[in-house]
């Protein structure tokens, strides 16, 4: 009987597991074995690869996405059941007339100053006054010379709003020569703000308003006040009649060229890209030019801007080109017709041939209205944005390229009518 315990027995049993010494050979080709096995994975899973990127759309040649359901491309969104809601509450009590009046003088364009004047309607409410018809800003970028019943009327501006604060046209004579409180409200101020400045009335019986927009905070105001700003905006401040008729027929007539279209709203103006210092895709030339004219600007505080950081951060627009990509991608078809909303585009036609290279719809107004519908408009830029308004508001489809305040005003205008489709890009994810 073997013992157990003795070092013979153990060093017998420990021999019997150790692995004898592999001969060169049998290691040899167990690395050619291992080479082989993973030569044949790789090739397995390239296949696979090879495959699947023959059913992957390439986005960087011909667009080859796959069809979207034509609802999707046009319908509005589903509203959830919300509704426009102005009326007045119950509480509400209609104006009274008053001896104390506010003048205003509207600054920027169109549509800074349809949301400054919404603004000075509810702040004429909320300090019991006035408001005489405000001066619209003439000395802006645009240089343009109308006047407010030129752009709106007059009339029905008055007259819808005559229950919530008593408009004029004008001061009466016995107060133009009297002494004024001339004031720069604070930006974003609330009703206490307002409230406070009625202290003024007990030294003056005018206040002159040097800036209209951005007055009033958007949020945590009194219900009948966010709803008269409403009123204001989307009811009373209805363009004049000239611009109401014309605007109306361009619709048609787009109407009649393809049915449905898109209103693109396309920030690629000069004064824009100098303004914002977004200089991707232009020329050392062109980069130069926007630069001189922003130092030369007086009223533009902002002088050094990183363009890289600006569109990295999303602060540019789109370009034509870039914005040609993005609706291709989201399916329109290239017969798509598009009405282009804006002002002279920087670069001209070089520019939007890059557009028209996957949408050759293009349209402007100067092509669906004669040049006898349009003289009257000529040298008034705010006249000719209002006609871009309407069409906008109408459009199947609204795109902007850029956040400015057409884009926001027309954008809150078409969910107020019915929750219309828009479609904001997000441009702090340029992958262009």
């Amino acid at each position: 009987m073997v013992n157990r315990g003795s070092s013979h027995y153990r060093a017998s049993l420990t021999s019997r597991f150790l692995p004898r010494k592999a001969s060169p050979y049998a290691i040899t080709l167990y690395i050619i074995s291992l080479f082989a096995f993973s030569v044949f994975i790789f090739l397995f899973n390239t296949r696979n690869i090879l495959e699947e990127d023959e059913q992957t759309p390439n986005f960087s040649g011909e667009f080859q996405s796959t069809q979207i359901p034509e609802e999707q491309l046009w319908d509005a969104p589903f509203s959830y059941g919300l509704q426009s809601c102005i009326k007045p509450t119950a509480k509400y009590k209609a104006a009274h007339g008053s001896d104390r009046y506010i003048t205003v003088r509207s600054n920027g364009g169109l549509n800074q100053m349809r949301t400054g004047i919404s603004d000075m309607v509810a702040v004429a409410r909320i300090m019991n006054a006035t408001l005489v018809v405000p001066q619209l800003d003439k000395r802006s970028f645009w240089k343009d010379s109308s006047t407010f019943s030129d752009i709106f009327d007059e009339l029905h501006f008055i007259e819808s709003l005559k229950r919530d604060v008593r408009i004029v046209k004008e001061l009466p004579k016995n107060l133009e020569a009297v002494p004024r409180a001339r004031k720069h409200f604070t930006s974003w101020s609330g009703v206490g703000y307002y409230e406070e400045m009625k202290q003024l009335w007990k030294e003056y019986q005018v206040i002159h308003v040097a800036k209209s927009d951005s007055r009033l905070v958007n949020n945590n105001l009194p219900l009948d006040i966010q709803r008269l700003r409403c009123r204001a905006l989307y009811h009373a401040l209805r363009f004049s009649p000239p611009i109401e008729s014309l605007g109306k027929k361009l619709v048609e007539r787009l109407r009649t060229r393809g049915g449905r279209y898109i209103a693109l709203h396309l920030r690629y103006e000069k004064d824009m890209l100098a303004f914002t210092g977004c200089t991707y895709g232009l020329t050392d030339a062109e980069s130069e030019e926007l630069r001189i004219m922003r130092e030369t600007t007086n009223h533009w505080k902002v002088k050094e801007i990183n363009s890289r950081e600006q569109r990295i951060g999303g602060f540019c627009p789109l370009t034509p080109k870039e914005v040609g990509i993005f609706l291709r991608a989201l399916g329109y078809p290239p017969s798509t017709l598009i009405y282009i909303a804006a002002g002279e585009i920087y670069g001209g036609n070089t520019r939007l041939s890059e557009l028209m290279s996957y949408f050759p719809n293009i349209i402007f107004k100067e092509e669906i209205a004669t040049k006898e519908e349009l003289e009257a408009f000529t040298g008034h830029a705010s006249q000719s944005a209002a006609l871009d308004y309407i069409i906008s508001i109408e459009s199947d489809v609204f795109v902007p390229s850029y956040s400015g305040n057409m884009a926001r005003t027309v954008e809150g205008h078409r969910r107020y009518l019915g929750h219309r489709k828009t479609i904001n890009p997000d441009r702090s994810c340029q992958n262009f």
